[in-house]
This record gives C-alpha cells, structure tokens and sequence, in this order.
C-alpha cells in the first residue's frame, strides 16, 4: 500500500514557549512536511522570534529547515508585546544554545506568496500561531493565493473564554487586529483554535513530568518550556495547570476528530478602544451574515497531551 504524501504546511510564528512546542510537534510528525517557518513580531519583537525559532529548529536536529524573517511591526498600531509571559528573551526555562544556522534569504511574506503560487492548489496549509501581520500581508499583495491555500488554521481569538490582554481581546489577534481582520474576510478556508479550546488543554504538573520523564534533550526542553509560564499564569488562571495555546493547531491537523465546534461566521474589531481586536462570534446564528470559520471550542486533552508525549519522544 503506497504512503500518504505528507500535508505541506508553512508555519507563522513568533516563538514563545508554546510555539516552540507546537514547532517541535510539527517536525515530529511524519504526516507533515514543514516546508518553512516565517517568523513574525509577536510575544517578543523580530530579531528575537527568528533567533529563538533557529534555536527550536536545531534543537530539533532540523538545521536545514528554512527559517524566514517576516514583518516586524503590525499593520497599523504599534507592536505590543508578552515579555511578562514569555520572559525577555521569549523563551524562558531551557537553556539552548546561540544557534549557528542562518536565516534563509528573503523575506517570510516572499515565501508564503511564492510557496502557495507554486505548489498545486489546495496542497498547502498556512499555520499560523502569532499575530497576522505576516498573513494578512501576503494576502493583500497576492489576494490570488487565497483561493490556492489548503486552510488557514490559527491560534487566536475567543468567544466564551473572554479575553487575556484585555477584556475582549486575545493576544494575537489584538496584537495585530487590522491584519486579523483581512485574514478573517479572504475567503480561503479557515479554522479557528480560539482560548475557549486552548484554555482546556492545561499543561498539569504530571503532564510536565510525562515530557521530562522522555529523558532526551527535546524532553527536557519542552518540560523547562511548559513549567516556565506557570509562574505567571497558574494564580491567575486558578487550575493545576496553564494554557497550552499553539500545539492546539499541529495537534488539530494530526487528530481533528479530537476537536468540536461550529461554522459560523466571525468578524474582528478594529473599530474601539474598548473592545479593540475582540473576535466577534456569531456561535448563535443571531446575524445573517455568512459563515467563513470554522470555530472550535471542544478538546479531548488527555488524548491531545498523550498524542504530545509520544511524538516528542522520536526526535
């Protein structure tokens, strides 16, 4: 029996520990082929988030695997960023070396255009886990490729979970709320790992021991990775555990049948100062406007953390 081809997949990210975890889990899944991360200001501006993206990538044994620089501020506000969270470098717990891989050459936004024109229509999927602004520019200089991508799958946005930088807003999307707002009006398919999902797959003290108990230096890693944020977010949070948000997406490709939602339509607010990047849900039915996401707010975490566990244990 001949070997499914590996789904093509290009991740946008602005690592961030729990980037770095969904980078690890990509390039641990046979049924995936990165062909590229392009990296984006987000959780720590640019020259951080490529640095930190080459440090995942040779951690990984990966030092051949592309890595583009991407926009380095939003579209039109100024960059807001979680060093609160993520520590100053972006990627407090590990200790990983200085990386000694290059930066491929280009731009990221260059890749995403040139990657999707090239390849077969509907062949590639665009992750994204940072804000948009690496997106949403790809998109407004080809809007051509909207109709060749596979999917568009994101962290970012909430509905039933509130949000975590303000009251209505979630950090990517706030972030960047002009560019969420482009992604979310381009018409390619589009799916949705808002807070209401990623609030459920808590990493728990045991879970964080599973990862340590691989005994390699990607274990380690990804148990100083998934331990460093609960200093700042398990009183907050008020559960043996803390949010692990971008895994969701790699984990949602791999097992989708692991996630509930709807198709519904959302819009993003560019608009308030109150309610300024809030992903407006219309999980009702309560408007007449035309669905274009689709909105997941249902995770099996046990089996999310198990599927986890087991695939870092092969790199």
């Amino acid at each position: 029996m001949a070997r499914m081809a590996a789904h093509k997949i290009i991740i946008d990210t602005d690592p961030g520990q729990d980037d770095a975890v969904a980078i690890l889990l990509a390039l641990a899944s046979p049924e995936l082929d990165v062909l590229a991360l392009t990296c984006v200001a987000g959780n720590v501006p640019l020259d951080l988030t490529t640095c930190n993206a080459r440090k995942i990538a040779e951690l990984a044994g990966r030092p051949d695997l592309p890595i583009y620089a991407g926009c380095d501020r939003p579209l039109a506000r100024p960059l807001v960023t979680a060093e609160q969270v993520h520590g100053a470098s972006g990627l407090d717990g590990p200790d990983l070396p200085e990386p000694s891989m290059p930066l491929a050459k280009g731009h990221g936004v260059d890749f995403i255009v040139d990657t999707v024109r090239r390849e077969a229509p509907g062949t590639v999927t665009l992750v994204a886990i940072g804000p948009l602004t690496n997106v949403a520019t790809a998109l407004t200089r080809a809007p051509d490729i909207s109709a060749r991508l596979g999917r568009i799958v994101l962290m970012g946005g909430a509905h039933f979970a509130g949000g975590n930088v303000t009251p209505a807003a979630e950090f990517n999307i706030h972030v960047d709320p002009h560019a969420a707002k482009l992604v979310f009006a381009c018409g390619a398919p589009l799916t949705v790992l808002p807070l209401d999902v990623t609030y459920k797959a808590l990493v728990t003290p045991a879970r964080t021991t599973a990862f340590r108990d691989i005994g390699t230096p990607v274990g380690t890693a990804v148990a100083a990775l998934t331990d460093a944020p609960h200093r700042h977010n398990t009183e907050k949070f008020g559960a043996p555990g803390v949010p692990l948000h971008d895994p969701c997406t790699i984990t949602y490709l791999l097992r989708p049948d692991l996630f509930r939602g709807r198709h519904i339509n959302v819009e993003v607010e560019t608009g308030s100062d109150l309610t300024l990047g809030m992903t407006v849900a219309d999980w009702w039915g309560v408007t007449t406007r035309a669905p274009n996401a689709t909105f997941l707010t249902e995770v099996d975490a046990d089996a999310l953390f198990s599927l986890l566990t087991e695939r870092l244990a092969r790199l």
